[in-house]
């Protein structure tokens, strides 16, 4: 009976495997019916039902590929939406609308709410009123279990190709958001597919935050996979190392209609015509002078409305431009590259009082947190979807340029692990930056509380490490700018729902140029304690600044304790000069967290304890980079270097606070200029 079973299904196998060689499966059609609610056959609502899914299909090919429609008064208001793929015409379109009507209806009989995604078209009805608003629910997630051969190298080349399809989609207009591209990668120049859509009535910023969101789900739940769709109701994503998609039809806006109104003859012909002449071009220059003047009003309503935030904001990256990069030209050159792209960055703007609904006017109750420049609330909007709000306190005398220079570098930063900014918010008095809701808060709430360190096994703690490295590496030598993030700290990693980390708070980072790896200043910031040496004394900063910060948290994860714990004031012992002393005393071993002592893999821990050591060296140029790190991690056959000589220390009022607050200081080792509580 069994082996009857198999040979009935081997057709069936070997077409699964032939798909997965092509590294494209045919997923569909993929249904989601309400299973909370049906209506009663031959009822009012079944009856709209019919009327609105029947116009569907006729109207969507005359409608560029897209309709919405509604029938019936409530309690019985029917609303059915259809989208067509992009790329596909208006023949192919109908027949997948029509297709795709038969089949929900066959498969969500009596569901009050239901959604067919067919290989071209989406079609959805529901007893709601859709209010072109970003739909999250329901949702699908697809895969073919089939890695890339290079998992980092592809997972670059799907980064850089979906961030500039979806600035395109996003930038689409009220026909078609929509975008497909791709793009090669590795040693053997395997090619990458994608294709981006949005339901074509949400806004630039609704579809940027939808596709957003749908990407960091296709990385969350299938990171290395080579053929992947994440579907949302509102937006999609589809990827695959095989070509899926045709060229989108040309769209040809719909001309004016002919004037209804023609002039009757007039006896006389020329003589008249002049007549008439004389007449109407008085009559339009009147007409047109009232317009003028009424727009002109509006307008000026319009501007005095918003004055005070486009100046705010015109200032405000003016000044944080000057001040970044007087002293740099080639700096000044790139930043200047950002500030072009600021019509991006705009569309990602939010309306206060959207903010202020979702988080209840900033409640007690919605506080998940203080920043170094303000408090962090959670919002959750209309649609559900959650997000966390820094709200720069207006005290801080840092704040617009830290504001300002977040939104600048975040905007187009997309990396698993690096907290995703979904926009900001710059109205009068409120500086306001929106990220994704990350649940499981920071690595320090863990991390230093006995209660909840428990929940760190070593398993964690290493893909927390691997995390941040791949982070790392991203913001110094793979992202479209080269970032120094000047205040990495255990405080600054959030970890999501799986305890995979990512990095945040990106106010007081630096761009440098693509071939610049150092440069000088002199306002120092960043947090005592993760400093290195020759940053705090001298304001030289670098990627093997960050490095130097990267491996005090990688000695802090071992340890389960705080770098300032182990300050002695009389010998300046910190926790790198700790453990190089173990170290060389061949008691590495008693570094390790006892919690995880017994469990944990003993070789990779002191792996990573060499790795820290390696990265906190005095000598700058001795330090690891990233690249070379995750190489490490990557490749168990390297043979690791042993560190040269301990790190640097330094006088306790230069390098230490009790507190692990954030600094900014100026050269002048007399003078600190602020002081924030991160």
């Amino acid at each position: 009976m069994e082996s009857s079973f198999i040979i009935q299904c081997l057709p069936l196998i070997l077409l699964q495997f032939l798909c997965l060689g092509a590294g494209q499966i045919n997923y569909f059609p993929i249904f989601r019916c309400r299973d909370d609610g049906d209506f009663t056959p031959n009822s009012t609502y079944e009856a709209n039902l019919e009327t609105a899914l029947a116009s569907v299909a006729s109207a969507a090919s005359t409608r560029y590929g897209f309709y919405n429609t509604t029938a019936g008064v409530s309690p019985n208001t029917v609303t059915v939406i259809a989208l067509c793929r992009g790329d596909v015409g208006s023949e192919t379109c109908r027949d997948c609308i029509s297709n795709s009507v038969v089949l929900l209806r066959e498969n969500c009989t009596n569901n009050l709410e239901a959604l067919i995604w067919s290989s071209n078209c989406t079609v959805r009805y529901s007893n709601r009123t859709y209010a072109s608003v970003v739909e999250v629910r329901p949702n699908a997630k697809v895969k073919s279990f089939v890695n890339a051969s290079d998992i980092d190298v592809f997972d670059k080349a799907l980064r850089d190709l979906t961030g500039r399809l979806l600035a395109e989609a996003a930038g689409g207009n009220s026909l078609r958001k929509f975008a497909t591209g791709d793009v090669q990668y590795g040693p053997d120049s395997l090619n990458v597919y994608a294709l981006l859509q949005c339901s074509p009535d949400l806004s630039s910023f609704d579809c940027n935050s939808c596709l957003s969101v749908v990407f960091r789900e296709a990385q969350g739940c299938c990171d290395g996979n080579i053929d992947v769709g994440v579907f949302y109701p509102s937006c999609y994503i589809r990827y695959s190392n095989a070509s899926f998609y045709n060229d989108p039809p040309a769209i040809t806006l719909p001309s004016l209609p002919p004037s209804s109104t023609t002039s009757p003859a007039i006896p006389g012909g020329k003589r008249n015509s002049s007549k008439n002449i004389y007449i109407i071009v008085p009559v339009a220059c009147v007409s047109a002078g009232l317009l003028i003047i009424a727009l002109c009003f509006f307008m000026k309503t319009r501007r005095k409305k918003n004055a005070t935030i486009k100046q705010e904001t015109g200032t405000a990256f003016s000044s944080l431009l000057m001040s970044e990069n007087q002293n740099h030209s080639a700096n000044l050159a790139q930043a200047g590259s950002v500030e072009l792209e600021m019509s991006t960055v705009g569309s990602l703007q939010f309306d206060l009082a959207t903010i202020e609904a979702a988080t209840n006017s900033f409640s007690n109750g919605n506080k998940i947190g203080q920043g170094g420049f303000g408090p962090v609330y959670k919002g959750v909007l209309a649609n559900g979807m959650e997000f966390a709000v820094k709200r720069l306190s207006k005290s801080s005398g840092q704040g617009s340029k830290e504001f300002i220079n977040e939104v600048i570098l975040m905007a187009k930063l997309q990396h698993r692990n690096l907290v995703r900014l979904l926009g900001f918010c710059l109205d009068a008095d409120e500086k306001l930056l929106i990220y994704e809701y990350v649940s499981n808060k920071s690595l320090d709430y863990f991390l230093f509380d006995p209660d909840r360190l428990g929940q760190l096994d070593w398993q964690k703690r290493y893909k927390i490490i691997v995390g941040i490295t791949r982070g790392m590496l991203y913001l110094h030598e793979d992202s479209r700018l080269r970032i120094i993030h000047r205040d990495l700290k255990v405080s600054n990693i959030l970890l999501d729902f799986d305890m995979n980390p990512k990095i945040s708070d990106f106010g007081l980072a630096r761009i440098v140029g693509v071939d610049q790896t150092e440069a000088n200043t002199n306002r120092i910031v960043g947090t005592y304690g993760y400093m290195s040496p020759e940053y705090a004394v001298h304001g030289h900063f670098s990627v093997k600044s960050d490095v130097f910060a990267f491996g005090v948290i990688v000695l802090e994860i071992i340890t389960g304790k705080k770098n300032t714990r182990f300050y002695n004031p009389d010998d300046r012992e910190d926790l790198p000069h700790f453990a190089w002393k173990s170290w060389i005393e061949g008691r590495a071993m008693e570094l390790i967290d006892q919690t995880i002592i017994e469990l944990c893999s003993k070789d990779e821990v002191m792996r990573c304890i060499n790795i820290a050591l390696l990265c906190v060296q005095e000598d700058v140029d001795a330090r690891p980079s990233m690249a070379y790190v995750l190489n490490i991690f990557n490749n168990y056959s390297i043979t690791l270097p042993t560190p040269t000589n301990a790190p640097n220390y330094l006088p306790k009022r230069h390098l230490y606070s009790s507190n692990n607050e954030s600094v900014s200081k100026s050269t002048d080792e007399s003078q600190i200029t602020e002081v924030h509580a991160r």
